[in-house]
């Protein structure tokens, strides 16, 4: 885990080379669907290892079969609200909640427009009551604008202030970082890697596309209903 220079409270994984191969993987236009959710899950379950570096532990006594020694137990591991943003970050939820099975999760659906204004448009919220003994991981893989995370940060606001608010995702562009460091300082942001740029669309370079549509696929536009015919 290595501390970016540029803000206080960013973090990358460029020092694992596993997360690298599973980020390297992912780049990879010719990875299918499957092979990419199956990816994003791998890359949750790292970095949720990783994340319990910088959690509080206890010091604990516990017998083994032959003598009491001392272990430890992860506290804040208990503590943990994992807020999805769909569609993409449901691999990366996947990934995390094996890490962190006790997690409360809420789910947001946020949406960003094109260029240039980047709108968003939330169609849909649930979160659980944050306690001040929470900590709070926003998943989203790609922070690009910001614009997504903002508004979903701002609304996450109004359930409660958490002992700590943990933005994660895969690949992060100095935009979004910037934007966000402006409006919400106190945010740690966790990426395998921050890339170099955004390009006039919004997307990061050299980035991985639409996380979403890589691991669903792209939506299908109709633009008229079929037409049923009762069986006679």
């Amino acid at each position: 885990m290595i501390e970016d220079k540029r803000w206080k409270g960013v973090y990358s994984f460029e020092d694992s080379p596993y997360i690298m191969e599973i980020l390297t993987g992912l780049r990879d236009k010719n990875t299918d669907s499957i092979a990419f959710r199956k990816g994003l899950v791998k890359l949750g379950r790292y970095m949720g290892y990783e994340l319990t570096k910088t959690m509080d532990v206890e010091k604990v006594r516990v017998e083994t079969p032959f003598e009491e020694t001392e272990g430890i137990i992860v506290k804040d591991r208990r503590n943990v609200v994992i807020i999805t943003v769909l569609r993409a970050a449901i691999p990366l939820m996947e990934g995390l909640i094996k890490v962190f099975e006790h997690a409360r999760v809420g789910i947001v659906s946020a949406a960003r427009g094109k260029a240039p204004k980047f709108e968003v448009e939330m169609n849909y919220v649930k979160i659980p009551q944050i306690r001040p003994e929470d900590i709070v991981i926003v998943a989203d893989p790609m922070i690009a604008t910001g614009s997504t995370l903002l508004t979903v940060l701002r609304e996450v606001k109004k359930y409660g202030t958490p002992k700590r608010l943990i933005v994660l995702g895969v690949l992060a562009a100095p935009e979004g970082i910037e934007k966000i460091k402006r409006e919400f300082p106190e945010v740690e942001i966790f990426v395998a890697k921050v890339d170099r740029e955004l390009n006039d669309k919004g997307y990061i370079l050299p980035g991985l596309g639409d996380a979403g549509d890589r691991a669903f696929g792209e939506p299908v536009k109709i633009t008229t209903l079929p037409q049923v015919h009762p069986i006679e």
